[in-house]
């Protein structure tokens, strides 16, 4: 004897729930995503291009050559603040690179 397995719906449900999770939505709006996905699909697309205008600009902001007017002031960092700068800026320029893979130069944008 075997078994038919049906979700009935689980899989639609999961990825509702999941976009609404992604969207910071209230549990009311689950019903709305399935009858009508397009105006959060839009909401979603807007977050994302958002997300990548503000690594576009983090990247160009570490790594931008024109500086402000040179001051004579000088600072100290201590090397573990050094290297979590460092880090940060890898994992941003990784994050870019992976986004857009010809992102040789971040001023394209």
């Amino acid at each position: 004897m075997s078994v038919i397995r049906h979700d009935f719906g689980s899989e639609d449900r999961k990825a509702t729930r999941r976009l609404r999770t992604m969207l910071e939505l209230g549990a009311l709006h689950e019903t709305n995503i399935r009858g009508n996905p397009l105006p959060y699909l839009e909401r979603a697309s807007e977050r994302i291009f958002q997300l990548e205008k503000i690594l576009f600009e983090a990247v160009e902001a570490a790594t931008s050559q024109s500086s402000p007017p040179v001051s004579s002031e000088m600072i100290s960092v201590s090397k573990a603040e050094f290297d979590r700068y460092l880090a940060c800026l890898a994992i941003i320029e990784n994050g870019l690179e992976r986004l857009v893979p010809d992102a040789d130069d971040p001023k394209f944008a």
